[in-house]
């Protein structure tokens, strides 16, 4: 089915000639001459492009900008403008316009600007598929990914939830581990029991054994009344152990017997009692190296990595930060009760090419403290923090002049970003131009003009 486009300007000349050219590339065309009759046009038809003039009398282009995504959402609209009115055009992104062409403009321009609108709204679709089917996959802590290294990981966590098999995940700190603890519980038979989460590295070694087994009225000095520990509280659910890592040497060998006998002894009990817990542990430390230096049990690990699931780090899964931009910019403008809808080129752009030393935690951060900054419809580069935009160069010293240019930064940003998705890529262009959201044809003459040999 062909797209439907409507072109409003003022100058027939120019109506005439881009109809003619869309028109013979398979678009269904229509026009108008101001804005009074486009409204009346996207009222009869539902267009999904629309190139709009700028500068048109009677109601200007961004005073039509508003109505008409409102009255044709999802649709893409593209702003047209002569030479001296960008500064109009950047405004007009900024409030919902998904990109610009300046006047006077050449046929493959306009068809190279619309098929790139096209490509990133079909990646901007076929993510939103992903994510229902991981969504509809995870219950009600949804983990929001396209990228094959996730999508594994989730696979695999499928076929493990089903069953009370211990986990171990591991990963960099900030990549999500107990968001996939959750939703392996969600996911298992256990779901309308109880989650219990605790943090082994934030509770001294000396209360934790009395935090995860209980203790009895009198057990050490301070104990006025007896406590059941988290074992009891999991009963019948599961038992989440982050930082397992951090547990001490002494309490590791008693989790083991608890693991192996299914029963615990609260401090100062002379008994034990039964327990039905499902365990999951996770780590940011390499847990296998800690094994080896004597600082955790090797019994332990194996009883532990019955099923390891290996988060990677959000560096090695770019296709996944534009999904998760996306969702923590609906979550947060909910939140927040902010209109913000979403992001434009160049702050996805500077998104794309930063590291996430913090992974999806400290995306998350970002994305929370620019819907809490932005004035308008749109994220811009003004709202992210500094150390996103101009990340420092391992290569810069302090004695070396800074260049402010503008241009010439976005320059290297971009083309430091094509060298990642190529290399994200294993150098296959039209992968690298899907995840660039651009067309592969606008890859290979950046390629060439940036000099990039993969």
């Amino acid at each position: 089915m062909s797209k439907r486009i409507l072109i409003i300007d003022d100058d027939p000349a120019l109506r005439e000639s881009l109809a003619m050219v869309l028109a013979s590339e398979g678009f269904e065309v229509g026009t108008a001459e101001d804005g009074e009759k486009a409204l009346q046009a996207v009222d009869r038809c539902p267009y999904e492009i629309v190139l709009c003039d700028l500068r048109m009398p009677g109601i200007d282009g961004l005073e039509l900008l508003p109505e008409l995504l409102r009255r044709l959402p999802g649709s893409t609209i593209l702003m047209m403008s002569a030479y001296g009115t960008e500064d109009l055009a950047i405004e007009a992104m900024n409030r919902g316009a998904y990109d610009y062409l300046a006047k006077p403009f050449r046929p493959a321009e306009v068809l190279l600007t619309i098929r790139k609108a096209q490509e990133r709204e079909k990646l901007r679709s076929t993510n939103a598929l992903l994510k229902r089917d991981v969504d509809r996959a995870t219950g009600t802590h949804p983990i929001v990914a396209a990228s094959p290294p996730m999508i594994s990981v989730l696979e695999m966590m499928e076929r493990a939830a089903g069953y009370k098999a211990t986990v171990l995940i591991t990963g960099e700190s900030g990549t999500g581990k107990e968001v996939l603890a959750r939703a392996i519980h969600d996911q298992s038979p256990r779901r309308s029991t109880s989650f219990v989460a605790v943090n082994c590295g934030a509770i001294p070694g000396t209360l934790l054994e009395s935090e995860l087994f209980g203790h009895i009225r009198g057990a050490f000095t301070g104990a006025d009344r007896a406590r059941h520990g988290l074992f009891v509280e999991a009963h019948g659910g599961t038992l989440f152990l982050d930082e397992i890592a951090e547990m001490p040497v002494e309490l590791q060998v008693k989790l083991l017997r608890v693991l192996q006998e299914e029963e615990i002894r609260p401090l100062g009990e002379t008994k034990s009692r039964s327990v039905d817990v499902r365990v999951i542990a996770a780590t940011a430390r390499d847990i296998q190296a800690e094994v080896e230096a004597g600082r955790f049990r090797e019994d332990l690990f194996y009883r532990l990595d019955v099923v390891r699931l290996e988060v990677p780090p959000l560096r090695e899964r770019p296709e996944d930060i534009s999904l998760l931009v996306d969702h923590y910019l609906a979550h947060y403008a909910a939140n927040l009760g902010k209109p913000v809808r979403g992001i434009d080129d160049e702050s996805l752009t500077h998104l794309l090419a930063y590291h996430w030393p913090g992974n999806v935690r400290e995306l998350q951060n970002v994305i929370e403290r620019a819907v809490i900054l932005a004035d308008g419809d749109f994220v811009t580069a003004s709202e992210l923090p500094q150390s996103v935009v101009a990340p420092p160069s391992p290569a810069a010293t302090s004695d070396e002049p800074i260049d402010f240019c503008l241009r010439t930064a976005r320059r290297r940003a971009e083309k430091d970003l094509i060298r990642r998705a190529l290399q994200a890529t294993e150098g296959n262009r039209t992968h690298a131009a899907r995840l660039l959201q651009i067309s592969h044809r606008n890859l290979l003459y950046k390629l060439k003009e940036y000099e990039i040999h993969d």
